[in-house]
C-alpha cells in the first residue's frame, strides 16, 4: 500500500495541496455554473478574450496602485483593474460590431489581440515597476497558491454565485429567448453586461491556477460536459459544478502521478472526463448516436411495408411475405416492423403482424399519395411504362400541403391512370369537418356552411341545405349534387371550391 499512501494520502496532509484543493474546487464550481450560460448564448469566444484582456487590467491595477499609494498592487486592484479591462473591451468589441460590416466573431479576434498585445508592451516598458511573472501569469501555477488566492477565491464564488441564484430567472430567459425578454420589461442589456463581469471574476480567480490559457477550459469544458447529459439549465449548472470540482480532484491527483504542472494536469483530466462523457452520454453521446443509426430504418422502408400489408388486406401479415413482396431481407423488415410498433402502426405478434388504425391511416395516406403522383405524372406527360416506377420515389412526399396542392391542380381525381381509385381526403373530409364540396366524394352527405360571395347569386344552393354529393359527370369535370327535394345542381371545379360545408357521414 506504499503506493497509494504517496500518490493519495502524503499529497493530502500537505498543507500547499489542501490549498490547492479547496481553491481550485470552489473556483471550478462557479466556473461550471457561469460557464453553461456562456455555453448557451455561444460566448466561449468571448470568455478567452477576456482571459487576455485581463493583462492591460492587472497592469493597469499594478501601475495605480505604485503611482498613487507608492505600494505594491494587491489582489483587490488587480481584480477591478481586470473587470475594468473586461467591460471596456466588451464595449469596444459592441461598438465595432455595431458600426461596421464586420461579424462579432471577427472583432472578438481583432480586440483581444489588441488588449493582449496593449497589456505586454505596457508591462515591458515598466518592466522595473511593474512585478508581475508573465509565464505564471500564462500558465498558472494552482500548487503554488497563495492565501490572498484561495481568500479570492472563496469571494469571488460567493459572489458570482449569489448574482446567479438572484437573478438564474432573468439570466434563463435573456438566454434562450432574448427578444420575449425585452418585450416584457427586462433590462436584456443590463444581464449581458452583468454575465460578462461575473465572466470576469471566474477568469481572474483562475488565471492565477491555471493561467490564461486554460482558464477559459475550465469555463467552457465542464459546462460542455453537462450539456451532453441534461436538457435543463437549472440541472446543467449543478452538474458542471460537480465535473469541474471533479476536474480539480482528479487533476491535483494525476499532477503527482505524472510530476506534471497541476493546471495543465487539471485541465487534462477535465478534457478526458468530456471525451468518456461524450463517448457514453445515454442521449446525446456517440454510443448512443451510433446505437440509433443502426436501429435506424428508411422512412421508405416503413411506409413500403405499411403499404404492402394495406394491399394484402389481412389482419395477420406474414412477415416472410411482405420481406418477399418487397424483395427485402427479413432483417430489415423486422426492424422496420419494431420501429413501426413504436409508432403505433403495426402490432407485432411472433411471425404475423397486423395494422393499428392509425397505421391503417398511414397506410391509406401513402396509397393517396402514390396514386395522385401518377395522376400528375401523366398530366404532364410521363410516358405510362415509366408512371408507376417514378411515383414509388415520389409518393414518400406526401406532407398534407403538397398532397392537397397536387390534388386541387388536377381537379381532385378519383381514379389513376391505371383506373384504381385514389383514397378519399380523410384529413380535409372526414366527418364533421367544414370543407370544400369538390373534396367529397359520391355519396357524402354534408350541410351547406358558407358560400363565396363571388358565385353565391349563380348556384342554386343555399346556405344550411343539406344535399348528397352524386357521381361526377364530364370525366369527372362537373360536380353532380342532390339537395334535399330531389333537385339536381351541376357545379365545375371553381364552384365546388367555394363552397363550404360540413360532412354529416
Amino acid at each position: 500500500m506504499t503506493w497509494f499512501n504517496d500518490i493519495f494520502l502524503d499529497p493530502l496532509s500537505a498543507t500547499y495541496f489542501q490549498k490547492a484543493l479547496i481553491g481550485g474546487c470552489v473556483v471550478a464550481a462557479v466556473c461550471g455554473v457561469t460557464g453553461s450560460l456562456v455555453i448557451l448564448r455561444r460566448m466561449a469566444f468571448l470568455g478567452d478574450a477576456l482571459s487576455h484582456a485581463m493583462i492591460a487590467g492587472v497592469v493597469g491595477g499594478y501601475l495605480i496602485m505604485k503611482a498613487v499609494f507608492n505600494i505594491e498592487a494587491s489582489a483587490p486592484a488587480m481584480l477591478i483593474g481586470s473587470i475594468i479591462a473586461a467591460v471596456t473591451t466588451v464595449m469596444m468589441i459592441g461598438f465595432v460590431s455595431k458600426s461596421s460590416r464586420l461579424k462579432e466573431d471577427t472583432v472578438i479576434g481583432i480586440m483581444y489581440c489588441g488588449v493582449f498585445a496593449a497589456g505586454i508592451v505596457v508591462l515591458t516598458i515598466f518592466q522595473d515597476i511593474v512585478q508581475i511573472d508573465i509565464m505564471h501569469f500564462i500558465m498558472g501555477d494552482v500548487l503554488g497558491i497563495s492565501d490572498s488566492d484561495l481568500w479570492l477565491s472563496v469571494i469571488v464564488a460567493a459572489s458570482v454565485l449569489t448574482i446567479m441564484i438572484l437573478g438564474f430567472r432573468y439570466f434563463q430567459i435573456t438566454s434562450f429567448d432574448p427578444i420575449m425578454a425585452a418585450s416584457i420589461g427586462i433590462p436584456v442589456l443590463l444581464f449581458d453586461y452583468l454575465l460578462t463581469i461575473c465572466m470576469s471574476f471566474v477568469v481572474v480567480s483562475t488565471v492565477s491556477m491555471v493561467g490564461v490559457i486554460l482558464s477559459v477550459g475550465l469555463l467552457i469544458t465542464p459546462a460542455a460536459t453537462a450539456y451532453l447529459l441534461t436538457d435543463r439549465l437549472n440541472r446543467m449548472m449543478i452538474i458542471a459544478a460537480g465535473f469541474g470540482v471533479t476536474s480539480v480532484i482528479g487533476g491535483l491527483f494525476l499532477s503527482v502521478i505524472l510530476d506534471a504542472s497541476g493546471g495543465v494536469s487539471i485541465m487534462l483530466f477535465c478534457t478526458m472526463q468530456f471525451l468518456f462523457i461524450l463517448i457514453i452520454a445515454p442521449k446525446y453521446g456517440l454510443l448512443a448516436d451510433w446505437l440509433r443509426k443502426r436501429r435506424m430504418v428508411p422512412q421508405a422502408v416503413t411506409e413500403d411495408i405499411l403499404k404492402g400489408a394495406l394491399k394484402i388486406n389481412n389482419d395477420h401479415v406474414k412477415i416472410k411475405s411482405i420481406g418477399k413482396r418487397l424483395a427485402l431481407p427479413t432483417s430489415t423488415i423486422i426492424k422496420g416492423l419494431r420501429s413501426l410498433v413504436r409508432a403505433n402502426y403495426v402490432l407485432l405478434n411472433n411471425d404475423t403482424f397486423s395494422l393499428t388504425p392509425s397505421g391503417h391511416k398511414q397506410a391509406l395516406r401513402i396509397v393517396r399519395s402514390h396514386r395522385l403522383w401518377e395522376s400528375y405524372l401523366a398530366h404532364i406527360g410521363t410516358p405510362i411504362d415509366q408512371i408507376h416506377n417514378t411515383a414509388e420515389t415520389l409518393e414518400h412526399i406526401h406532407d398534407e400541403k403538397t398532397v392537397d396542392f397536387i390534388d386541387d391542380m388536377l381537379g381532385h381525381p378519383t381514379t389513376d391512370p391505371h383506373g384504381s381509385e385514389i383514397p378519399d381526403d380523410f384529413v380535409d373530409a372526414s366527418k364533421g369537418m367544414i370543407t370544400p364540396i369538390s373534396l367529397l366524394r359520391k355519396g357524402r352527405e354534408a350541410k351547406i356552411c358558407l358560400i363565396r360571395e363571388t358565385i353565391i347569386a349563380s348556384v342554386d344552393i343555399k346556405i344550411g341545405e343539406h344535399i348528397t354529393l352524386g357521381a361526377r359527370i364530364n370525366s369527372g369535370k362537373t360536380w353532380v349534387i342532390y339537395k334535399e327535394n330531389g333537385v339536381e345542381v351541376h357545379l365545375d371545379h371553381q364552384k365546388a371550391d367555394l363552397i363550404f360545408a360540413q360532412t354529416t357521414n
